[in-house]
């Protein structure tokens, strides 16, 4: 991967740890964005990598789009930079690995809508989310309107997408929009332990789910039905399997050593 100024990637032990790194908001501007597609992209081909973690840092995870970059822009050039957007949030998003979102502080229109990405998201106990778009006068445009009701449902997303209000920590587990919450020291340590035991896991058992649960909330549920089939039945051709299974008949559950094959 090219060098990054704002987008920083450490590997370590499977995990991928993907780092916002704009002081002092990790506003989301242009540059920031292609960056983070770029890693997306990285890590999502990358073998080495069996779990991403998306953080901030211990002050903010990312307060939004630059609205400084954006006020001037023109019609044309909104079609243009909302598709560039639209590019690096997919990105993330079609990552074919367990993703989670490390939130510390804000998380707010654009960093919200990158944490909505993610598979799972923990949260600091200060941690504000929000989308706050129409506030000035727009509405989400990196998949708030999309992700969002997906996640906590339409009521609740239009509550949040029409007022813009914040929504902290406590709320953002009850809705379902957090998997866990921690104190904000623990945030990162927290979602780190959580990235190195899915990354233990049998990688394309795990890839195997992840893409029938997102590709089957897009289809009627026979459809989706078929979709989780084909992929059971391909998990059949890997070495993890017969580990799995063999293991289990021999150990019980739970004591599989996956090589990830």
């Amino acid at each position: 991967m090219p060098d990054s100024e704002f987008v920083g990637l450490d590997v370590a032990d499977g995990v991928a740890t993907i780092k916002l790194q704009r002081p002092p908001m990790n506003a989301l501007n242009s540059q920031m964005q292609s960056e983070i597609r770029e890693v997306a992209r990285t890590v999502s081909v990358d073998k080495a990598v069996r779990a991403v973690v998306i953080y901030g840092g211990p002050k903010v995870f990312a307060a939004g789009a630059d609205v400084k970059e954006m006020v001037s822009w023109t019609y044309p050039e909104a079609v243009d930079r909302s598709s560039d957007l639209t590019d690096c949030f997919s990105a993330v998003a079609r990552i074919p690995k367990p993703t989670i979102a490390a939130v510390t502080g804000y998380a707010l229109g654009g960093g919200c809508e990158l944490a909505l990405c993610c598979d799972m998201r923990i949260i600091g106990d200060n941690a504000r989310l929000g989308q706050p778009e129409i506030l000035l006068g727009v509405i989400p445009g990196a998949g708030g309107t999309q992700r969002l009701p997906r996640l906590v449902g339409p009521s609740i997303a239009k509550d949040l997408i029409f007022t813009g209000r914040f929504v902290e920590a406590d709320e953002a587990l009850r809705i379902g929009l957090a998997n866990r919450v921690v104190a904000p020291d623990d945030v990162y340590s927290t979602a780190l332990e959580l990235a190195l035991r899915l990354a233990q896991g049998p990688a394309y058992a795990m890839r195997a789910a992840k893409d029938s649960i997102d590709r089957g909330l897009e289809v009627d549920l026979g459809t989706g039905l078929e979709i989780e089939r084909a992929q059971f039945a391909a998990l059949f051709a890997t070495e993890d399997r017969q580990e799995g299974m063999r293991s289990f008949v021999e150990h019980g559950p739970g004591k599989a050593e996956f090589t990830h094959q």
